[in-house]
This record gives C-alpha cells, structure tokens and sequence, in this order.
C-alpha cells in the first residue's frame, strides 16, 4: 500500500499549512495507521514512500523515453497515449475520445481531458525536487504508483485496489505507462470500490458532511461499528452514510457479539452440520467478494440456532463463527474470551434472588448499579444475560 507523500495535493496543502512536506505528510501517515489498527485492517507487507522510490520511478520513465512513448517538453516529461494502442482499455474511453498532442498537467482530470499526462515535472519555486536526466523536478502522481508497486510485486501482479474514482485517469495511466515500459500485462483484475455519500450526498467540506472516525468516536460509536457498515454493502454498490444507519450496524454487531458469549465450550451435544452455512459462506465469497452475502448467511445461522439449538453444538457453532471472522474481522475471538468479573456475578446473583422473591424494586437497584459499573442484565428463559454495554 503506497503512501503518496508528493503530488499536487500535498504539495499544495503543505504550503498553505505552511509546514513543510515531509512533516505534513507525516502527520497524516500516523493518524491513517492509527485508524488502520482501530479498524482492525491488517497492516501490509510494505508501505512504500513515493520519496524514497524516485530512482525507480525515473528508470521507467527512462525506458518510455528510449521507446518512444514519452517525450519532453519545457514543463517536464509526459506519456504520448497515441503511441499506446490498448489505452483507455479500463476506463473503456473511445478513440474518438483521444486529444492527440494536447497535454494535461494536473494529477487529476476528468475523462473530458483525454490528453496526454505528465510523467515528470519540471521544478517550480516552492516545490520539491529531484534531479534527474531530463531535468530536475518532480514526478507525477502516476508513475508513483507504477514504479513501487511493481518494484515489491513486480512486473505483473494479481489484484490492484481503490477507489472508483481512480479508475481514470489514474489507474488507466498506471497501466499505459507500466505496460508501455515492461511489455507486460501490468495488473490482471482491478477491484474499484464505489463511493460512500453521507446523507444520500458526495462528501465535501462545504456541506459539512465529511467525517473522521474520530467523528465517530466522538458520538460513542466503536470504530468497529464503521466496519460492520460497510461490510454490509457490496464494494461494487454506492454506500449511503446516516448516524441512524451506523447505529443500526452497531447494534447488529454487539447482537453478534452477544450471541458468541452465549455460546458455552460444551462438546457434548450432538452437532446437527455446518457444511451448508460453511458452503454458503464461501459462495457468497467467490461471488465477487459479496460481504453482505457473508453477513446474511451469519445471521441465518444465528436465527437457526435459535429455533433448534438442541441440535447444535455450541462450541463448534462458536468455533465456524470465529473461523469466518479471519475474513469480516470483527474481533469474535476477542469477543468470545470475555469474563465476568466475580464483583458483577454476585451482584446478579443476588438480583435473581430478589427477583424470585418478587422484591422488584430492589432488583431494579442492583441492575442500575450492575449498569454503572459497565455491564448490562439481559432476563431471558434461560435465565440473566451478561453483556458487557457498549463503550
């Protein structure tokens, strides 16, 4: 996963914070790994720095000008995409769209700007550069991209991640321009998430509806809450944000996680066959990474469980659930270790007593004080429910 700390958004950023690009950027690193851990999104391998890879970058861009697929001008190097007969492939951009000859500068334009984009550019006061054999400058936001991915997974590689949004120009650039300098295919599936609105609208800051997670914590909801959202949604279909919507995934999920804790390590019972949930699980999973399929087959296991639990084996329930999280991440096996402190068994212990000598009020204290000491009474017919409340 690449961390883009020079384009034309950090460099513009830095400059009106007035701090300089390396402690702008990094700034924004060490928040962005902190919501990776809350988040509980697993760290890659590698997180290359597009500063550190610009000898990398500058032997692509070396090789596209040795083939003729880029050229210099007085602002910088840029990519000849006439000279590229696969491009616009991805983006499905027509021929009839192509402007021949006519440049764009910008990292980013829309697919009304088919031109030719800039592999290089040529140093300006007040940004930072490196030199290089065809002049002193900077890279472009694209090349960045080819030159460390291809540098750790090489030449060709499976899936390459992001946003719908990058589909172009970026991600059609980083194939002409990979493809232009190797001859070989550069990436062989392209996963595009959609975009998540906020109130049914594109996030913007002039709307007032852009969030952080820290929003989020703010208003009480656990980042993990977030995460069982959007797993909620296929990656292919737009994503609407409300608070109503969030808390409606938070309750699900603390549902969940309540069901894992009521699940008991017993390996008596006779288990009635998780092969159907198991294979349904793995279909909606090769059906195009289908989350939301995952989560309905959780549930139609919980709701079955709940209707024939003399059938089940609760801990083999407990252990497929835990098996299926290493995909959703929710954190089920944490979950599933939770204790009760002896200080709360006690205190519901005693309320039963109550309750079975009709002393309600009395009961009712002792759930207010079970309450304030960060767990809640659940009465079912099995008798009281432990649950921790949510943070």
């Amino acid at each position: 996963m690449n961390i883009t700390d020079v384009d034309d958004k950090t460099i513009r950023d830095s400059l009106k914070a007035g701090k300089p690009l390396k402690k702008f950027t990094d700034f924004y690193a060490k928040e962005f790994f902190k919501d990776l851990k809350k988040l509980n999104i697993i760290r890659a391998i590698k997180y290359p720095r597009a500063t550190t890879h610009i000898p990398e970058m500058i032997k692509i861009i070396n090789a596209l000008l040795k083939k003729g697929l880029a050229y210099r001008t007085e602002d910088g190097v840029y990519f000849d995409i006439s000279k590229f007969r696969a491009y616009g492939r991805l983006s499905r951009v027509k021929n009839r769209e192509l402007k021949v000859g006519v440049r764009v500068a910008a990292d980013e334009y829309s697919k009304e700007e088919v031109r030719d984009f800039a592999l290089w550019k040529a140093k300006k006061p007040g940004e930072p550069s490196w030199r290089a054999p065809f002049g002193e400058g900077r890279p472009g936001w694209h090349i960045e991209c080819s030159a460390m991915s291809m540098k750790y997974l090489g030449h060709t590689f499976d899936i390459h991640a992001g946003a719908v949004d990058l589909l172009f120009p970026h991600h059609e650039d980083e194939i002409a321009q990979s493809e232009g300098a190797t001859g070989k295919q550069f990436v062989k599936y392209f996963i595009e998430g959609e975009h998540l609105l906020a109130d049914g609208k594109k996030m913007s800051k002039s709307l007032g509806n852009v969030y952080t997670l820290r929003d989020l914590e703010t208003k009480g909801f656990d980042p993990l809450d977030f995460r069982y959202f959007v797993l909620g949604a296929h990656y292919r279909t737009q994503l609407n944000f409300t608070w109503e919507a969030l808390a409606a995934a938070g309750q699900a999920r603390r549902k969940l996680n309540d069901f894992i804790r009521m699940l008991t390590e017993e390996k008596k019972r006779k288990n009635f066959g998780l092969k159907p949930w198991k294979d349904k699980f793995q279909k909606s999973l090769a059906n195009d990474l289908d989350t939301s399929g995952v989560l309905a087959v959780i549930w139609d296991l919980v709701r079955t469980y709940h209707k024939t639990p003399t059938k089940f084996s609760p801990a083999a329930v407990k252990k497929l659930l835990i098996d299926f999280d290493r995909v959703l991440g929710l954190r089920l096996k944490e979950i599933s270790k939770f204790s009760i402190p002896e200080n709360i068994q006690k205190l519901v212990a005693r309320r039963e007593t109550l309750r079975k000598e009709k002393r309600w009020q009395e009961a009712d204290k002792i759930r207010e004080k079970i309450k304030n000491l960060g767990f809640a009474v659940e009465d079912t017919a099995k008798g009281p429910m432990i649950k921790r409340q949510p943070q």
